[in-house]
């Protein structure tokens, strides 16, 4: 991981380094004119956030689905048996985790309304309703360690909203830059509770672990840079960076995270657009805690959260009349982690769908 990174930032900044000359001439102005015209419609992957809108209004709905299956001990697969001869870092009662997650599917539902005054400036609402369900196994807290069954927990609230304003900085030889300031409030409830099957054998109401709570109840700043290049009238290359921070929280907050995403975009013809995304992610562990989650499994550890990722996408973007004759898109995207280096025992990505809709008016 540790040469990984720095190949990933060489790979970014190439892409983000404009180019060494610039043409001035009319043939250059009109190739540059005719490819503007050409991609001013062109969808970005629809799994990339923060994107500027040309002037007038535009409405976003994206769903998205993150499936999570097995665990991982520094990044390296680890099972149930040895999962089950680790300490209760927690708590002493029992002395070793005795509740293993097996399987968890995420889903975002995300609505997004944008409205551009003017070409310089984008203004962004988005509201995020998320719903979480997780099956776990109990093993006996002592003796052989047997397994005693399984059970279910689920969660869903609306998550947080957004307010952003995305900027231009620069256009010129066909490369784009623009600016996001953003303010994300966490509004869903933190301290959740759910029926759980104990190491005893009974069922009890117990405040659920991190992994499953709808909000952290944090406030947060997000800021990034995204650059957007036409290489010529088919090909669109993409770099962004954004870092999100919390600002405020409550008794504990997810930690603050750094995202970059290099994307490259086929145009076939002016209705489909094919793209493959790299992003990398590095996420703190949770900061604070909850003295009321103290079950003994691994989502209970707040050291157990956050590391670094990288996943790799395709996605396809297609231009459609469903509703009016233009400035509509449907976008599908399919993710895969490449590399999971996350903090201490937590669960596996296995992968992300991403499906949108958006409406220009």
């Amino acid at each position: 991981m540790k040469f990984f990174l720095p190949l990933f930032l060489i790979f970014s900044l190439t892409v983000f380094a404009e180019e060494g000359h610039e043409h001035h001439d009319n043939s250059a102005m009109h190739t540059m004119d005719h490819m503007e015209h050409n991609n001013k419609h062109a969808p970005s992957p629809i799994g990339v956030m923060g994107n500027m809108h040309h002037k007038g209004f535009m409405l976003s709905i994206r769903h998205g689905i993150m499936q999570m299956e097995g665990n991982i001990l520094d990044g390296d697969k680890i099972s149930n048996s040895n999962i089950l001869e680790r300490p209760n870092e927690i708590s002493n009662a029992p002395a070793n985790l005795s509740v293993i997650p097996e399987d968890m599917e995420m889903s975002m539902t995300m609505i997004e309304g944008m409205y551009a005054p003017n070409n310089n400036i984008t203004l962004m609402f988005m509201g995020t309703y998320l719903s979480k369900e997780m099956r776990l196994s109990s093993y006996s807290a002592m003796m052989d360690r047997d397994l005693i069954g399984q059970f279910n927990t689920s969660v869903s609230d609306l998550s947080n909203v957004t307010l952003s304003m995305l900027f231009h900085i620069s256009d010129k030889n066909m490369s784009k830059w623009f600016g996001e300031i953003s303010y994300q409030n966490s509004l869903g409830k933190n301290n959740e509770t759910g029926k759980a099957l104990t190491p005893m054998g009974t069922r009890v109401e117990m405040t659920m672990p991190y992994a499953m709570q709808p909000s952290d109840q944090a406030t947060r700043l997000i800021l990034g840079f995204t650059n957007k290049r036409h290489l010529n009238e088919k090909i669109t290359l993409g770099n962004q960076i954004r870092h999100k921070f919390v600002v405020s929280d409550k008794s504990w907050s997810h930690g603050n995270q750094t995202e970059l995403n290099s994307w490259a975009q086929y145009q076939l013809n002016k209705s489909i657009f094919f793209s493959t995304r790299l992003k990398f992610l590095h996420t703190e562990s949770i900061s604070g805690r909850d003295p009321s989650i103290s079950a003994p499994v691994q989502t209970a550890n707040p050291e157990n959260y956050g590391g670094k990722e990288v996943h790799f996408g395709v996605g396809v973007n297609f231009a459609i009349n469903l509703f009016s004759s233009e400035g509509e898109n449907i976008g599908l995207e399919i993710t895969k982690p490449l590399i999971q280096d996350k903090n201490n025992l937590q669960m596996k990505t296995d992968h992300q769908v991403i499906i949108g809709y958006q409406k220009s008016f």
